[in-house]
């Protein structure tokens, strides 16, 4: 009776083990995808951008990525499309960047300052007087 209940033990971990593995391959196989297509985009982006647009691309990133996902998106579709004629320098890729601003409803935004958060009430300061 031991041995039989031992062996479904057994066989329900070796289940469990190989699903385990089967999901860590699937993530893997994603994983390994994105890069691929990370590397698709690096690539082509090399291609159609000179340095300083590229650098310029790389700032963007920093500040604002989904609008810099979007600018990437667009000129990778406007190089499949053969909409570029070579290289984009910097002047040319600010122009791009300044018409995708027009397009783009612009989102102002505002710092406000609480200042009984903050605790930095001067009517609250005893001077001694």
């Amino acid at each position: 009776m031991e041995d039989a209940e031992l062996q479904a033990l057994r066989q329900q971990r070796l289940n469990q083990l190989q699903t385990e593995n089967a999901g860590a391959d699937k993530n893997a196989q994603k994983q390994e995808q994105l890069q691929q297509q990370e590397m698709m985009k690096n690539s082509i982006l090399s291609q159609v951008l000179d340095q300083e647009a590229r650098a310029r691309l790389n700032t963007l990133k920093l500040s604002k990525p989904e609008k810099a996902q979007g600018v990437e998106a667009m000129i990778i579709r406007m190089a499949q499309m053969g909409q570029l004629g070579g290289k984009l320098d910097d002047t040319q890729f600010v122009s791009l960047l300044n018409q995708v601003n027009a397009q783009m409803p612009s989102q102002k935004s505002t710092v406000k300052y609480d200042r009984r958060r903050a605790a930095i009430d001067s009517d609250d300061e005893d001077y001694g007087c």
